[in-house]
């Protein structure tokens, strides 16, 4: 069964990055629809299940917007204004909607990766 799930690394102090907002949009041409914004848990991931279960999961075109100057600014990280990193957008497609996609972040204030996880 397919899903979509994300988790959160806090590079800056080593820990999960619990409290981050994470907003979830699919991308139809020119078009961006918001689906959900959500409170990352205590783990630096999703409470209540996957991003996008089985039941809602589709062919097509993503982004996740991630909340990094925000989230650092609530931990008192003292950020320029404007931040160097405010938001991080991550734009991805999902081919196969029975696969898992997994879309990890690690972020600091000054830099972020991801890849698509397991």
């Amino acid at each position: 069964m397919g899903h979509l799930s994300t988790h959160v690394l806090d590079i800056m102090h080593g820990c999960p990055a619990a409290g981050m907002s994470v907003t979830l949009q699919r991308i139809s041409g020119t078009d961006v629809h918001s689906l959900r914004t959500l409170t990352l848990n205590a783990d630096g991931r999703t409470d209540g299940g996957p991003l996008l279960d089985a039941q809602t999961m589709a062919a097509g075109r993503y982004r996740l917007v991630f909340a990094v100057a925000a989230y650092f600014r609530s931990k008192g990280v003292a950020l320029p204004d404007p931040p160097f990193i405010d938001e991080v957008p991550i734009d991805f497609g999902i081919a196969d909607p029975d696969g898992h996609y997994h879309v990890p972040l690690l972020a600091s204030p000054w830099t972020y990766s991801t890849y698509r996880g397991s």
